[in-house]
Formats: structure tokens, sequence, C-alpha cells
């Protein structure tokens, strides 16, 4: 894989202002426009398709921002920050999932040795991390979607989490993932960083833990509550409320997910706080598993460029072929002079062009 070309993403001034824009955690496709999220808000953007006088695709621009509590009621508030780390998009519907991880407080240098000692003891827990979030979408006046609280076909926008019906409290239970919930997230403790939907199917990925090398991915079936259209609930299936899934994706944790047709595209990196290696890899045939798998045949299909302490690889999605990849932490060079943020467009294989064997 290589960088074909860069493209903008355009943010608006007070996005600029509180340096949002540089950090983006997720990203998705819808017609003409691209869902993004960040990792210090509790909202999504929108930006829309920008082209040069030949027609080709040159950026996104035209921010709008969607305050999640203007459709769901958030377990700490409005105001507290959600940690979005995954957006899906499919069947009218767009889904947010947050971090689901405790947060040990950061050590700077500028800290005494007291302080950083205090610090460095210290695990938060901060609700508004803990929710799955589904908004219906509808067309607006200019033909753009627009997520709507209840749409006019009586679809509703609908939250899980904040009443112990988390995908962590879901998983409290589990010989592998529950002992790691109350680790803090950049300590391989329970990360989520990924999702994708297929159907009635949500997949939800871990960039931690690792465990043994093996990358975990959980997948649920979400469904309105009978009891109130604006709150989900977990659906059984043959008994189970979930199918744990693990990926040999080289020692690496899920950063992105990305469905491709019937394959999940999987963004690969770091579990902690290191930078490098970034893999992409391809799931072949994921949503045609019925049961918990390990799966150790995923294709690699290439090596994503990555800095050291910046340009992290934290979203991926498909755009006319190619692989449209944001970055948290962006390098300056990034940074453009009109206050945008550029992203990569890579050229990778297909699945026509893979032979399916793993390396």
């Amino acid at each position: 894989m290589f960088v074909e070309r860069q493209i903008e993403l355009l943010f608006d001034p007070l996005s600029r202002e509180a340096q949002t824009h540089v950090n983006l955690s997720a990203v998705r496709r819808e017609g003409r426009c691209l869902w993004v999220a960040g990792d210090e808000t509790a909202t999504i953007e929108r930006l829309t398709e920008t082209h040069d006088a030949d027609g080709a695709l040159t950026g996104y621009a035209g921010q709008v921002t969607y305050r999640l509590a203007d459709f769901v009621d958030l377990p700490a508030g409005p105001d507290e920050e959600a940690d979005i780390e995954g957006l899906a998009s499919a069947d009218g519907w767009l889904w947010a999932i947050g971090s689901h991880s405790l947060k040990r407080k950061r050590v700077k240098a500028e800290h005494s040795g007291r302080k950083s000692r205090r610090r460095l003891a210290t695990v938060v827990r901060e609700e508004n991390r803990y929710i799955l979030v589904r908004l219906p979408l509808e067309e607006g006046p200019d033909g753009l979607p627009v997520p709507v609280r209840t749409a006019a076909d009586g679809r509703t926008a609908a939250v899980l989490g904040g009443r112990g019906d988390s995908v962590a409290d879901l998983l409290r239970d589990d010989p592998h993932l529950a002992p790691f919930l109350s680790v803090p997230s950049k300590d391989n403790g329970v990360d989520i960083e990924g999702l994708a939907v297929h159907g009635d199917r949500l997949y939800v990925g871990f960039r931690g833990p690792v465990l043994r090398g093996w990358a975990a991915m959980v997948e649920i079936w979400p469904e309105t509550d009978p009891d109130d259209p604006h709150r989900l609930r977990l659906r059984a299936l043959n008994g189970t409320r979930y199918h744990s899934h693990f990926l040999d994706l080289r020692g690496l944790g899920i950063r992105d997910l990305c469905p491709d047709g019937d394959d999940l595209l999987v963004l690969a990196g770091p579990s902690m706080a290191l930078s490098g290696p970034v893999r992409l890899f391809r799931w072949v045939d994921a949503v045609k598993c019925d049961a918990p798998e390990f799966v150790h045949d995923l294709v690699h299909v290439g090596e994503l460029p990555h800095g050291d302490g910046e340009d992290h690889a934290e979203g991926i999605v498909v755009v006319d072929g190619r692989l449209l990849v944001v970055y948290d932490s962006p390098a300056e060079s990034r940074h453009t002079p009109g206050g945008g943020m550029l992203a990569d467009l890579l050229r990778f294989p297909g699945r026509d062009d893979l032979t399916f064997q793993n390396g």
C-alpha cells in the first residue's frame, strides 16, 4: 500500500480553537458526507465533499456539529466527553461507541516527583465513555443526511449504557475480558476503538486487552427496548447475548473496523501508549461467521505510515476504492494554512486482488 495523495478536512474556527480537530478517532462515509468524531468531545461532526474544477475529490468541509445529548440522555450529562472511538453507518442509522475504558492520569515533564506519583496512582472512570448510541438519519432539505431524535417513520435515537447495561457490564463475567475491566486502557485494559455494522450485527473491536498476541472483538445484536424507545437492549441469539472473536493481528490491537462487502477491514496498532507498527488486515467473509471464532487466516493487506509519538492512524473508511485514513496526534505537516487537517488516501488491494493466505 502507498499514499496516493492527501485531502483536506476543513473544520470550523471553534473546533480549531478547541483543538478537537487534532484528535480524530473515528470516521465513516455516508454518500457525499463524512462523519468524524474525536476522543475529547461528546459530539459527532459532519463534513461534506469538496471538488476541484475537474470534479476530483479535494477534501471535506462545511462542518456541522451534532451534540449526542440533543438526541439521547448521557449518563454523566451533556458536557462530559464521551471519548467516541468508533462510528458505523448502514440502513439509515448512524452508530457511535465510547471507549468503555478507565483512564490513568498522565504524568508530564513539568510535574514534581510527588505530583507525578500521585497522578500515576489515580484512575478515573468517566461514565459517558460507557455508551453505545444509535441515531436515525433523515435527508435534509439540501439532500444531506441529518441525525434526528425521532424520524418521520417512527425510528428513534437510543442509547445503551448508564444503567448497568453497557458493553462493559455485558462482559463482567467473561473469562477472557472481565479481568481487564478494572485496568486502565493504556495499561492493556479494556479499550474499545473499532465499530462496524452489518444487518443486525454490530462488531466491537478492542485495542486492548491483547491476550498473548490475540486481539479481541465482540459481536452483539442491539435492538430498541420495548419499554423505552430511546433505550437500547442487547438481544439474545441462541441463548447468548454476544459472540467473542479473537484475531491474530501479530500482537497488535484493533484500532478501527470497516466493512467491505462481506469482509471486515481491520486497522491494527499497538495496544498501549506506543507508536507503530500500523497494519491493515482483511477478515474474509467475516459476516458469514455465526459462532465465536479464533481467526488465524486474516489477510495481511499492508503497512500504514506512522510517526514516533505522532500520526497515530485511528480511523479508516473506503472512499472511491481508496482507503481514507485519519490520524490522532497529527504531525505538524498535516496542519493546513486554512485550519484544516490532511488525511491520507491510500491505494490498497481489493478482495479480488488478494491471495487469501496469511502474510
